[in-house]
């Protein structure tokens, strides 16, 4: 059996439905091997509170076959830390799939690793994407060539289960399908912006809005430093 090691990048205030949730479906795929990846050794704060805790750091880790950039507003702070940016710029270089869920592909687009890409996003910070060379898709789950991203947070399970398919093929995604029991019927049709309508969205928005010149301000700024990265 072929081991596949498989790394999700993780920082403080990630969110982590889209760290966890493609995690547990990867690594049920046969031979993988799972690393949750970080600085140091340490626990790390989720945006729920709890903490998860890496398994391997930045300098220690082998390089992947999928490297995997999950969301969460924790993105902001790592927008433009460089140890961050290299090390996603290292592993992206490698990887066999180089990967996102939620506005974790902002973190891909801020090292220069979506230049020229389609790419998915939470819809809230899709319209971000093009200020790193990318084209934003309104979809649960985009590939093009050998980047794949999962759309807003729980998009990132639909994710997973593309990824299963291209590492271990269709029936093995089917039997960990099966094993997982994903088999979704939400009680709710309220899940995206057109189902959801226009005062909800309007709600949403609203939330961000105390944040958003500073989060806008970041990304600029990352921007700026991709435009000067040779």
């Amino acid at each position: 059996m072929t081991a596949i090691t498989i790394g999700f990048l993780i920082f403080p205030k990630v969110t982590q439905l889209d760290l966890t949730g493609p995690a547990q479906v990867l690594s049920r795929v046969p031979g993988a091997k799972v690393h949750l990846i970080w600085r140091a050794i340490e626990p790390i704060e989720t945006d729920v509170g709890f903490t998860i805790n890496p398994t391997i750091t930045f300098q220690d880790c082998p390089q992947l076959d999928v490297v995997c950039a999950p969301g969460g507003f924790g993105v902001v702070d790592q927008l433009n830390d460089g140890t961050t940016m290299d090390f996603l710029r290292r592993q992206g270089a490698g990887a066999r799939y180089v990967t996102s869920v939620c506005n974790g592909s902002l973190l891909l687009g801020a090292a220069g690793l979506l230049t020229g890409y389609k790419s998915a996003c939470h819809w809230m910070w899709r319209p971000y994407l093009t200020q790193f060379g990318a084209e934003p898709v309104a979809a649960r789950v985009v590939r093009d060539r050998n980047r794949i991203s999962g759309g807003g947070v729980t998009s990132g399970i639909d994710f997973a289960f593309s990824l299963a398919s291209e590492l271990a093929g269709e029936e093995a995604a089917r039997m960990i399908q099966l094993g997982l029991e994903y088999d979704p019927q939400p009680p709710l049709d309220s899940g995206s912006p057109d189902k959801a309508g226009p005062e909800r969205v309007a709600r949403a928005r609203a939330a961000l809005e105390p944040s958003r010149q500073h989060i806008e301000g970041r990304i600029a700024e990352a921007a700026r430093r991709l435009s000067l990265t040779p």
